[in-house]
């Protein structure tokens, strides 16, 4: 079987890689996930690092607009911090051009990320809401969301929100299947030309395939972020929960 199987996958030499699954508005969780990465970058200074943040920042949670702040400062403070668009993150900026109460955001979690502005949305006045929101919403948080890009690659792994179209080359990828695809994906077994690592389906603790890894573990409502940390062929599932980090070593069987 061709590709890239998770056990015998490598980081790029000299790079340790951090990725951090689904955050929705739960600030507390990833702070403590980036200050304990921050503590394991100081403490075994690899010669290089990125931080990639796989989407969906917002909605659902409490503190959207925490997150976001917070993340638009890693950016400025170092350019190794990558941030990926989530399908939440593209139901705001579908919101803010054409407001509408059965659209993605208004339905999944954009009463509680506008709340976080001080905006509360009601369904008979959405436009005036969109409006508020638009107001209330920094030009800084703004520019971050529509600079996202949609996927990165390092090594043996393939950084993305959602997961791949089997059988199409990495490199022609469709944004929106990067950012939405789910049940094809999901269910494809065979390897894919490299690991695919992705967030999007929720589930309570991440998942590790041969040929993916799954680190949405639903923060908003079980209280775990998930994160999986490469340096080498070394892999680990990082959790950060309300108590602190845990980590525990990451393989699969074939």
């Amino acid at each position: 079987m061709t590709g890239i199987y998770f056990n015998t996958a490598r980081a790029p030499d000299g790079m340790r890689l951090y990725a951090i699954g689904d955050v929705h508005g739960r600030l507390d969780l990833l702070d403590a996930m980036h200050r304990f990465i921050a503590e394991e970058i100081a403490r075994d200074a690899p010669a290089d690092w990125r931080i990639v943040h796989l989407g969906d920042y917002i909605d659902r949670g409490s503190d959207s607009k925490g997150v976001l702040n917070y993340l638009a400062a890693a950016h400025e403070r170092d350019a190794r911090h990558v941030f990926l668009a989530g399908n939440h993150e593209l139901g705001l900026l579908d919101f803010l051009k054409a407001p509408s109460t059965t659209g993605l955001f208004f339905r999944y979690g954009g009463i509680e990320t506008a709340l976080s502005y001080g905006v509360d949305l009601i369904p008979t006045a959405i436009e005036e809401g969109r409006d508020a929101l638009a107001a209330a919403l920094p030009q800084e948080h703004l520019a971050f969301v529509k600079a996202l890009g949609f996927s990165f690659e390092a090594g043996d792994f393939f950084f993305c929100h959602a997961g791949i179209r089997p059988g199409v080359a990495l490199h022609h990828q469709l944004p929106h299947d990067l950012v939405w695809i789910r049940d094809s994906f999901l269910a494809h077994e065979a390897l894919h030309p490299k690991v695919v690592v992705h967030g999007h389906t929720p589930g309570e603790t991440a998942d590790v395939r041969p040929n993916r890894v799954n680190l949405d573990s639903w923060a908003y409502s079980t209280g775990r972020l998930s994160a999986l940390a490469v340096d080498g062929a070394e892999k680990r599932i990082l959790e950060a929960t309300p108590q602190g980090v845990v980590q525990r070593t990451a393989a699969t069987t074939p």
